[in-house]
């Protein structure tokens, strides 16, 4: 039997590894669906920003081939889960690690940082209400994977 923190543990862990299964999918919009109701701290804007914002980023930033998708695996670890059942409120911490390959780029690590997130429930349910996206801390080469000649 599952228990009530389990059951929400679980939930929140699998919103945290589905953002990145729907990036590295190509699936962007899929992506930024997960943040409808979160507010985003982007390193685009001092002002945190809404899932539309998130998504016109997304389309603006990163490299997608003809498969479909960045060629990219986004892996989450460590992540630190902290939930109050009762205020129906939690927050994580994690990190990630970005690896890549495509043709003529070889496999490697091509980022590192950490996510900082908050979540709530909702009629039962738990979603993202903030994420901050800043935390970026090891930058291998990300020329195959993010378009950054005019800046973020």
């Amino acid at each position: 039997m599952v228990n009530a923190f389990s059951k929400s543990a679980l939930e929140i862990s699998n919103l945290m590894y589905r953002y990145n299964e729907l990036i590295d999918g190509g699936d962007l919009e899929g992506a930024s669906t997960l943040f409808r109701y979160a507010k985003l701290k982007l390193v685009t804007s001092d002002e945190l920003q809404n899932d539309q914002a998130f998504l016109d980023m997304l389309r603006k930033v990163i490299w997608i081939y003809a498969d479909g998708t960045p060629k990219t695996k986004h892996i989450v670890t460590n992540p630190i889960i902290e939930i109050d059942e009762e205020k129906g409120s939690a927050t994580a911490r994690s990190q990630y690690t970005v690896f890549q390959a495509t043709d003529g780029f070889p496999f490697q690590v091509v980022a590192g940082g950490r996510y900082d997130d908050r979540f709530e429930c909702v009629d039962g349910r738990w979603r993202f209400s903030y994420r901050d996206f800043t935390l970026f801390d090891f930058q291998g080469d990300i020329s195959a994977h993010l378009r950054l000649e005019g800046g973020l």
